[in-house]
């Protein structure tokens, strides 16, 4: 019998958005482009300025690339609709599963990490301080971070996607409101005087409970998903 069931609640897609908003990668970014901006003695209304133009463009980024991928799975017919959802819950459990490995051993085998030549350019582009190099840094970091750490979004996109309506628009923003708190958190921490070196050092600390807590999200999420494919848990 199925279970009837209003999803995703604000509950989910609010902690789904946390645990997701300690992403490595977007974090690494800003605080390797604050340390470039202090290196090179801008002002602190520069350094804000350029602050707040990056975490827009990967909110922006973000955001357009939920709606675009959000729409074309609402418009696809629904029966497309549920094998797809099944795959994508397969694909997230695998994905939870490896985050759940580096949590134990990381950095053998594989690992969801943005690809090494990636990582170089964007070491690149982190030093080009106008606000378009800045904007296109923002732009780059979440086209190319999507595909590898962007397994909780893909969950909730696809959960909304089985009704959308205002209120899963409205969901998705509160999402990317959330997945850039932790940046905006940090600029805020590094303007009002925090030592860089020590965000830095919190940040290598606690790398692998990130990853831990991204692990079994996914796997929850993925599970979630196979239901609500399965018709055990339908929307209401």
């Amino acid at each position: 019998m199925a279970v009837e069931a209003y999803l995703p609640t604000l509950g989910i897609i609010t902690i789904s958005a946390a645990i997701d908003s300690i992403n490595p990668c977007a974090i690494g970014v800003l605080i390797l482009m604050l340390s470039v901006l202090l290196a090179g003695r801008n002002t602190l209304k520069r350094m804000l300025l350029l602050g707040i133009v990056y975490i827009l463009a990967v909110f922006i980024t973000y955001l357009a690339a939920g709606l675009g991928l959000l729409y074309f799975l609402a418009s696809i017919p629904l029966y497309i609709t549920e094998y797809i959802a099944i795959t994508v819950g397969v694909l997230i459990i695998a994905a939870g599963v490896i985050e759940i490995k580096d949590f134990f051993w990381y950095g053998k085998g594989f690992s969801l990490a943005i690809p090494a030549r990636y990582a170089k350019m964007i070491h690149q582009q982190s030093e080009r301080t106008t606000l378009g190099g800045i904007a296109l840094l923002g732009v780059f970091v979440s086209a190319v971070e999507l595909p590898c750490t962007g397994a909780p979004y893909l969950a909730i996109i696809t959960m909304l996607s089985q009704y959308f309506d205002v209120t899963a628009f409205l969901l998705l923003i509160l999402y990317n409101i959330i997945f850039i708190a932790p940046l905006v958190i940090i600029l805020i921490l590094v303007s009002s005087g925090k030592k860089l070196y020590e965000i830095k050092q919190w940040k290598q600390s606690n790398r692998g409970y990130m990853r831990l807590c991204i692990g079994l999200l996914l796997v929850a999420m993925g599970w979630l998903l196979i239901l609500i494919a399965n018709g055990t848990i339908n929307f209401g």
